[in-house]
């Protein structure tokens, strides 16, 4: 397990999502949807990743999965391989939330906002999403791509680490 339990507020976190493409409002405190989440971070020696698992309420929903996880927010700056990243967040989330919802996890990706890869030279969306698991299942009113990962296909759940500690001392240890 390489992700952290965070939060809706970390700074670090928040600088993270901050870059992510589907921020509303960069540099304000708090970076996710209302509602239930799982917020997970990582740093390793080669880069940082954000994660975001919203569950929101049914009723509040618009698009026709209600009542599945949404991965909200997914930003890899380096800090491993993308789909192997996807499913140890997918268990986190397991662990942190318990059983998963039937329609299970959701994500939406903006192909206006989103580089294709290259695939038998087709511009494809989504293939890391895929390499997870996940599959596309349509599109949502506003054209997003959606894709879904039923609770089979789902990793087995799996503890996110303890929150990393901001260390105010380490720069008063190295003057």
């Amino acid at each position: 397990m390489i992700w952290h339990l965070s939060n809706r507020a970390d700074p670090r976190a928040r600088d993270i999502a901050d870059r992510h493409y589907n921020r509303q409002k960069p540099g304000t405190p708090q970076f996710v949807p209302p509602g239930r989440c799982c917020v997970l971070y990582t740093e390793t020696d080669s880069g940082k990743a954000l994660w975001v698992t919203s569950y929101p309420f049914a009723e509040y929903v618009k698009h026709q999965w209600a009542g599945a996880w949404i991965c909200s927010a997914f930003r890899n700056e380096g800090a491993g391989t993308a789909s192997e990243m996807i499913r140890e967040a997918v268990a986190a989330t397991r662990a942190f939330f318990g059983e998963p919802p039937e329609l299970g996890m959701m994500t939406f990706i903006n192909t206006k906002k989103v580089r294709p890869t290259k695939r038998h030279g087709k511009d494809t969306w989504g293939l890391t999403y895929e390499k997870a698991g996940f599959h596309l299942v349509g599109k949502t009113k506003k054209g997003l791509l959606a894709f879904q990962l039923l609770p089979k296909d789902m990793p087995a759940a799996e503890k996110a680490l303890e929150p990393i500690k901001e260390d105010h001392n380490e720069q008063a240890e190295t003057d």
